[in-house]
C-alpha cells in the first residue's frame, strides 16, 4: 500500500468517525430522547455535558497536530469509550449493535494508519 493511499484512507476513516462524533454531539443538543436513551442505559444523564466537551476537544487533538502524546491519549479515550458504549449498548433493554462496533473499526483504522504510515510523513 502506498503512502498516498494510506493517506486517504486515514482521512476517509477519520472524517467518517468526526461525522459519528460531531452527530451525537448534535443528538445530544437537540433530541430530549437522548437524555432518555442515556439514562436507560445505565449512565448517570449529568456526564452528557462532560463527555460532549471531551469528545470536542479529543477531536480537535486527533485533527491538530501539534503534540503526538495528546493525540495518543485522545485516541486511547475514545477507544474506551466505544468499548463501553458498546459493552452498555449490549446489556440494553433495546441494543443498538451497530453504531459502536462502526465507531471502534473507524477509529482503529485511522490509529493504525496514523501510527503505522503517517506518522513519519508529516
Amino acid at each position: 500500500m502506498t503512502i498516498k493511499t494510506k493517506k486517504v484512507i486515514y482521512l476517509i476513516s477519520t472524517s467518517l468517525l468526526t461525522l459519528m462524533i460531531l452527530a451525537t454531539i448534535g443528538n445530544s443538543i437537540s433530541n430530549p430522547e437522548f437524555t432518555k436513551r442515556f439514562a436507560e442505559i445505565g449512565f448517570p444523564t449529568y456526564l452528557i455535558i462532560p463527555l460532549m466537551s471531551a469528545k470536542i476537544l479529543g477531536l480537535v487533538a486527533i485533527w491538530i497536530h501539534k503534540s503526538d502524546l495528546l493525540k495518543e491519549w485522545a485516541y486511547s479515550g475514545f477507544f474506551f469509550l466505544f468499548l463501553l458504549a458498546m459493552l452498555a449498548e449490549i446489556n440494553a433493554s433495546v441494543p443498538d449493535y451497530f453504531s459502536p462496533p462502526i465507531a471502534l473499526t473507524l477509529l482503529l483504522t485511522s490509529y493504525i494508519l496514523w501510527k503505522k504510515g503517517l506518522k513519519e510523513v508529516k
